[in-house]
């Protein structure tokens, strides 16, 4: 079962608070992610189905995640890029972000995924709830 961690940020910086969660799943090839502003950015024409199979397709999903993560200064390799996105940006709901696990979930990884965004959130000042589904 694809264990996801979802993330939902409580006030400003939130578009900051995106940025370093997205710099730590660059860095952990464990997990694939999803946010708000990959979600809202994705052409509808590989979203337009239900469940978004045209986007999950390999090309269109590993070009998209090359060309936003360009734009924010970035660079991934082929093979991050392939790995990075999930192919289920319609998972996101109310929440701002979520990690999919890419290997079986334990708590010793989920302690050490907590460390990191908490590390990486405080000098923002934001606060955060975090879920696994």
């Amino acid at each position: 079962m694809i264990k996801r961690t979802f993330i939902k940020i409580l006030g400003p910086p939130t578009i900051k608070a995106i940025r370093e969660l997205e710099n730590i799943a660059v860095e952990m090839p464990e997990f694939c992610i999803m946010n708000t502003i990959i979600s809202s950015g994705i052409p509808s024409a590989y979203s337009r189905d239900i469940g978004g199979e045209k986007f999950n397709r390999g090309y269109a999903r590993t070009e998209y995640a090359l060309n936003y993560f360009k734009s924010s200064g970035v660079v991934l390799n082929k093979e991050q890029c392939e790995r990075i996105l999930s192919g289920h940006p319609t998972l996101l709901g109310d929440y701002d972000f979520f990690f999919e696990w890419n290997k079986e979930f334990n708590p010793e990884d989920f302690e050490f995924l907590v460390n990191k965004i908490d590390e990486a959130l405080a000098p923002l000042g934001c606060l955060y709830t975090i879920t696994n589904k």
